[in-house]
């Protein structure tokens, strides 16, 4: 006899289950009204930012409910980080097909709680409907930063110095091991599937480094893709070492056994990695920038002169073809 799966109505779901994330937060007002009021601290600005994630297209559709959550938050809370700014909160949308029940719900609020208090931010509103199509999130995340801080695309200027955080190249390995066309090691498999379900934002506002950054986004696209972004934006050109880009040990096995998958590595996206530019003088002095933050920081290449927007891979001295231009959504 199969199981009868429950489904709760519209209000119950949002009373149940997303109301209890708002704790902390009197502006979201219980999530019984229509809308947020949203206050920002003296002397600094609003920061918002916004992402839509579609089950197979952002997310397989057999990851798991609570990593889901987590991740349609934190894609979100890594544009707030390459800002420069703290987050604040964070609206919420579903759209939710027949075959979404309440088990699936309360696993998927279950991991939207755990960040909630991870990243002690609330949920301040949002919408719940339903549709014949895949599972859609979208959420909209607010940060605050101080009036003429926040970091931009543009700003980027000749003999600045290219820098990334953390690794590069675990979300795009980890899909590839999900999807089979890669083969690790258990342990070394299961990190870098972890990296693609569960982005790191890497929060520089309150560090010694973000006041020398002179420009900054994250990597969602792909690293290449995004330098490219940014450098466009500052109307200059760069060129990247593909060896002094840094690399998990899960990574540096799959480029071992496969060094075709340095192209996955530069071009294919979900790192949720800072790449950011600073000056010569600043490189200098790095040790202290970045003293108390909890990852590493890495000097990959150089802005230079050139097409705006021109990113040159180089690796032994020769350029470095990068095919995959990094993902597009049209």
């Amino acid at each position: 006899m199969t199981e009868k799966r429950t489904r709760r109505g519209e209000f119950e779901l949002i009373a149940e289950l997303f109301s209890p994330l708002t704790k902390g937060a009197p502006g979201a007002l219980g999530l019984a009204d229509d809308a947020a009021l949203i206050g920002v601290t003296p002397g600094c600005e609003l920061v918002a930012t916004v992402d839509t994630l579609i089950a197979g297209v952002h997310f397989r559709h057999d990851d798991p409910p609570d990593l889901i959550a987590r991740k349609a938050l934190r894609v979100n809370l890594s544009d707030i980080a390459a800002k420069g700014a703290k987050p604040i909160g964070f609206l919420h949308a579903l759209v939710l097909n027949d075959a979404i029940d309440d088990d699936f719900l309360e696993r998927y609020a279950a991991g939207l709680k755990a960040d909630v208090a991870h990243f002690n931010i609330p949920l301040l509103g949002g919408d719940t409907t339903s549709g014949p199509g895949p599972l859609t999130i979208s959420v909209t995340a607010f940060g605050e930063v101080k009036k003429g801080r926040a970091l931009l695309r543009r700003g980027g200027r000749l003999g600045d110095v290219v820098c990334v955080t953390g690794t590069i190249g675990d979300g795009a390995v980890g899909l590839d091991v999900l999807n089979a066309a890669v083969q690790l090691p258990e342990t070394l498999a299961t990190s870098v599937i972890e990296r693609y379900r569960l982005p790191q934002p890497r929060f520089i506002a309150d560090s010694k480094l973000a006041p020398c950054v002179s420009a900054c986004m994250d990597i969602s696209d792909g690293l290449v893709a995004d330098i490219g972004h940014l450098c466009k934006a500052s109307g200059v050109a760069a060129t990247i070492e593909r060896d002094a880009v840094p690399l998990s040990p899960g990574t540096q096995h799959a480029v071992k056994q496969n060094a075709t998958i340095w192209k996955r590595i530069l071009g294919g996206g979900d790192d949720y990695e800072l790449a950011f530019t600073l000056s010569a003088e600043a490189l200098l002095e790095l040790s202290t920038l970045t003293a108390g933050l909890k990852f590493p920081v890495t000097p990959i290449g150089r802005i230079v002169a050139g097409k705006a927007g021109d990113v040159t891979v180089l690796a032994d001295g020769a350029v470095f073809p990068v095919t995959d231009g990094g993902f597009r959504h049209r």
